[in-house]
């Protein structure tokens, strides 16, 4: 078989079944070894297999284990830099394995679980996001269909990537705590997701290693800007006594800067605000947003190449794959430019490598 040139789009069963002048059906029946096909058909097919440098995902092709060269993404909502970084690593990473993307949104579906199972019977295998369906779906699917949980809890009989939250928001927050900042307050909802429920572990924790105590439960509310907005009327009437706020996404944490500043109250003297996942308006905004940095493009790759592990026969691990990320310090918290660059002279990165188990967070200036 003649080597492939280099930067060429793997092959798929759908160019070999073009190529050979037969249906995909055919060429299943060929690799997988079957006598049903004529000696001429065999032939062509081979050939074109040849030609085309195909490799099988596996010796089988035949219709009754469905390959059919695609991925299944499910994702809540595309809306927000996030999905758009995460859709843009994993069509990448798939795309390099000659692999399709199929595209499920669940967010305004009246039945997102029959969507999820009416797309497992198109793929070969499934990526969910987030709380998308619930685990006991998920689960089922999972006894016939190779299934990577994508920034969600691991279930039995899947695979799991996700990002770090709990150290890091830990430390987020005792970055607070060292500003002199004692009247801190959560904002996002901790039930919406396991990301935001691990984010206020990390909160609380932070508080406990202070002896701090937690003054109030957290703002719950959605992650939207009109929502960052009503938080910082609630602050502006008084109702919430507060020094610092951690909002669970920089759309809050922008929503609310603006806000605020509008009506004079200052950012970070008067009240100190941080973020998560650094988009990119929290790096030029003034001041600028301190987050914490999520590898969403490098999730979407680890997810798509963990699924495609999986429809080659890899049996799912025990643990998730956790992703580092990155604490980034600007002005918002309190941080002069001096404080900034002191941080990172003390602070030790952690290997850029991914890591299984929790991996702490990498300080950024």
């Amino acid at each position: 078989m003649s080597s492939a040139e280099p930067g060429r789009r793997a092959a798929t069963i759908y160019s070999v079944a073009q190529r050979a002048g037969v249906s995909i059906a055919t060429v299943s029946r060929v690799l997988q070894g079957t006598t049903s096909t004529s000696e001429g058909t065999r032939r062509k097919v081979m050939q074109a297999v040849e030609e085309l440098d195909y490799v099988p995902l596996r010796a089988a092709r035949s219709l009754a284990v469905q390959r059919h060269e695609a991925h299944g993404l499910v994702v809540p909502e595309l809306r927000g830099p996030y999905y758009a970084e995460l859709l843009t690593g994993y069509e990448s990473a798939a795309a390099a394995l000659g692999q399709s993307v199929v595209l499920v949104v669940t967010g305004r579906r009246d039945d997102p679980t029959q969507a999820v199972r009416d797309l497992a019977g198109r793929v070969d295998g499934l990526a969910l996001s987030y709380s998308t369906i619930a685990d006991p779906v998920v689960q089922s699917l999972a006894r016939t269909t190779p299934v990577v949980l994508v920034a969600r809890p691991q279930v039995p009989g899947t695979d799991a990537v996700v990002t770090e939250s709990t150290e890091s928001a830990r430390a987020l927050t005792a970055h607070l705590f060292g500003h002199g900042r004692t009247h801190l307050v959560f904002v996002g909802d901790p039930d919406s997701s396991s990301d935001v429920q691990a984010r206020y572990t990390g909160f609380r924790l932070a508080h406990a290693a202070a002896d701090i105590p937690v003054r109030r439960p957290p703002l719950r509310v959605p992650f939207l800007e009109a929502a960052g907005v009503q938080v910082a009327e609630e602050i502006l009437r008084r109702r919430v006594k507060v020094d610092g706020l951690v909002c669970a996404n920089d759309e809050l944490a922008l929503a609310v800067m603006k806000r605020l500043e509008g009506s004079g109250v200052r950012v970070p003297d008067d009240i100190a605000i941080v973020g998560w996942d650094d988009v990119m308006t929290a790096r030029y905004i003034t001041p600028g947003l301190t987050t914490v940095r999520q590898p969403m493009r490098e999730l979407g790759q680890a997810a798509a190449n963990r699924l495609h592990e999986r429809i080659s026969g890899s049996p799912a691990r025990p643990e998730p794959l956790v992703l580092p990320t990155d604490l980034v310090l600007r002005s918002s918290c309190g941080c002069t430019a001096k404080d900034r660059a002191t941080t990172a002279a003390a602070s030790t990165p952690t290997s850029p490598t991914t890591t299984r188990g929790a991996a702490p967070p990498r300080r950024n200036t």
